[in-house]
């Protein structure tokens, strides 16, 4: 029977397909998809790695039945039987076969989908010392599956195995169809949403997380469907349930009947109907009704999004996140020629239009590996991150330095710096500049010259802006950290996402102070947060002043529409309104 979740809407458009849960600790299994040829491969891959277990536990027995009884508690002989009767149950061992040879994932992917179908019925036993086998279960796949790692596919991850989708009969209409999945997880960390990027997953939905939570942001830099916040929804949706994901309205619907399919399914054509319309703007000039030009550029994560910034028109790269270079690399951090080539690649290949490359933003809701929590200090938020942790690692500040210095030697870079708040960063920031520069002199390395720009993101920033417009050519406002900070909503909780407003009064007028600071020193500023993409915000914010806007490459074009249907004219008197009200939210809809 059909039921609902309701979550938080954070990426737009709507997708049905076959549920894939994927536990926290298996995150890092490859999902992909394999030809029918390799399907008995992958099944004689799962054998050898079963066998290799057995094998091992019972070495492990023969040794245990040699020791006395002090050094060999009866407990552990029980352990032991107790993981070879799990591994050579016929539910696992047939469930896996089934995936494989039915559905064409790989071996790692299929052995974890069949233990997130067994784990549930352990959670469903009455039984409590039953439910506690759980576990049991749980850490004899994890070794069947580093047993697998010697054994992997020599062909390995495919792009085109990832992307093919096996087609299957609709069991309602008889016709064939391609099957979507759809991601279902706890939560989700930027890292793991980069592992994703190219794979079968047509959207997810998450447990936790918030509008404005990183692994939010990459969901839309993605352009796919996906709902955060949905609470209990890893715990209720089971292995392989049809899912609707409606990214519109944060709704997840399971087991929906053939009539709410049909009325999606129509959703979902017109959702492309629309994209097709806002495509016929592709090659239509920003520009208002009255003339002023607007820079509409994209925010990316790694180079191979550049592509799809320039298919959606994009006239630059506003905000090239570095940090997803840097993340779930286990402690080994990219170094200088790996940074290098990642920044000389993106500024190659947008054709001399600039790109905005900001310094490493790690810390809070982006850790260094995505399986690490910072539970040592209360309010990562507010702790070693961004700007703090680069000055806090002299060494690695350099080397990103020295490879965007480089970069910029092949085309029109921008220097952008996270989490700026105290003159003292800002002069401590120019220092490491120089002595990179001096640096590559020494080397006799070619680098180029970089336009300089500070994030203002921290209410203390936006409150004393005086020394961030002596010191840089350039401010981009990041909102989601200064609605944030201003408000104090931890913009990743889901239980507070209600507090997090951007039409705060508060907010506007630091946003706006800060637009109208920059343009009376003749200095370029740019919103790069999600208000960016926001068509509901786009003529407010050109009221405002603004004129350059940066996000992820899928709204580019919607933006563009309201920014050829606005006259700033108009919009400059009505937008001081707002900013005067009490209740903007309100007075925004009497326009």
């Amino acid at each position: 029977m059909a039921f609902s979740i309701h979550g938080l809407a954070v990426s737009r458009g709507v997708v049905m397909g076959r549920a894939v849960l994927v536990g926290s600790s298996r995150r890092d299994v490859a999902h992909y998809f394999v030809a029918p040829e390799q399907v008995a491969g992958e099944i004689d891959r799962v054998r050898q790695g079963r066998n290799a277990v057995i094998e091992e536990i019972t070495r492990l027995q023969a040794s245990v039945q040699q020791l006395g009884p002090k050094d060999a508690p009866q407990e552990l002989s029980a352990l032991l039987d107790v993981h070879l009767m799990l591994l050579k149950d016929e539910a696992l061992g047939q469930g896996v076969k089934q995936w494989i040879s039915e559905r064409f994932y790989n071996a790692e992917w299929a052995v974890t989908a069949q233990l997130e179908v067994l784990a549930r019925t352990f959670d469903e036993m009455e039984d409590p010392y039953l439910r506690e086998r759980k576990a049991d279960l749980e850490q004899i796949v994890e070794r069947v599956l580093r047993a697998m790692q010697s054994t992997a596919n020599p062909a390995g991850l495919r792009l085109q195995d990832r992307r093919r989708k096996p087609h299957k009969t609709d069991t309602e209409t008889g016709a064939a169809a391609e099957e979507s999945l759809v991601l279902v997880a706890h939560d989700l960390s930027p890292a793991d949403m980069l592992l994703f990027k190219n794979s079968a997953f047509s959207g997810f939905v998450t447990d936790v997380g918030g509008k404005t939570s990183h692994t939010a942001i990459v969901a839309r830099s993605l352009d796919i469907p996906a709902v955060v916040g949905a609470r209990t929804a890893s715990q209720l949706v089971r292995q392989d349930d049809w899912v609707i994901i409606d990214g519109d309205a944060g709704l997840v619907i399971v087991d929906p009947s053939p009539a709410i399919r049909a009325e999606y399914a129509h959703k979902q054509a017109q959702g492309l109907a629309e994209r097709a319309r806002l495509s016929r703007l592709l090659h239509t000039p920003a520009r208002t009704l009255d003339g002023e030009v607007i820079e509409l550029m994209a925010n990316i994560e790694v180079p191979e999004d550049v592509p799809g910034a320039l298919a959606c028109g994009a006239v630059g790269v506003g905000l090239f996140r570095s940090e997803f270079l840097f993340m779930g690399r286990h402690g080994h951090l990219p170094d200088e020629e790996e940074q290098f080539a990642a920044y000389r690649r993106a500024v190659e290949d947008m054709r001399g239009l600039p790109v905005t490359i900001r310094t490493v933003d790690i810390g809070a809701d982006k850790p260094l590996d995505g399986s690490q929590h910072d539970d040592a200090h209360l309010n990562p938020a507010l702790g070693l991150r961004a700007i703090r942790w680069s000055l806090s690692e002299p060494a690695m500040f350099t080397t990103q330095l020295r490879a965007i210095l480089r970069a910029a030697a092949f085309g029109p870079v921008h220097l952008l710096v996270p989490m700026l708040a105290h003159e003292s960063q800002i002069l401590q920031t120019l220092a490491h500049l120089q002595r990179a520069r001096a640096s590559l002199d020494r080397r006799g390395v070619a680098y180029g010259a970089v336009q300089i720009g500070a994030m203002i993101e921290i209410p203390a920033a936006a409150l004393n802006l005086r020394p961030f417009l002596t010191h840089f050519d350039f401010l981009s406002v990041g909102t989601n950290d200064l609605i944030q900070y201003t408000l104090a909503v931890d913009r990743t909780d889901e239980s507070v996402a209600h507090l997090y407003e951007p039409l705060h009064p508060a907010v506007l007028r630091l946003v706006a102070d800060t637009i109208g600071q920059a343009r009376r020193k003749g200095k370029g500023v740019a919103v790069c947060g999600e208000m960016a993409g926001d068509v509901a915000m786009t003529h407010l914010l050109l009221g405002l002043g603004l004129r350059s806007f940066s996000m992820h490459p899928s709204r580019i074009l919607a933006v563009k529409e309201e920014v050829l249907r606005a006259d700033t004219r108009v919009l400059a008197p009505w937008a001081a309104d707002v900013l005067a009200a009490d209740q903007p939210d309100q007075a925004i809809l009497l326009r």
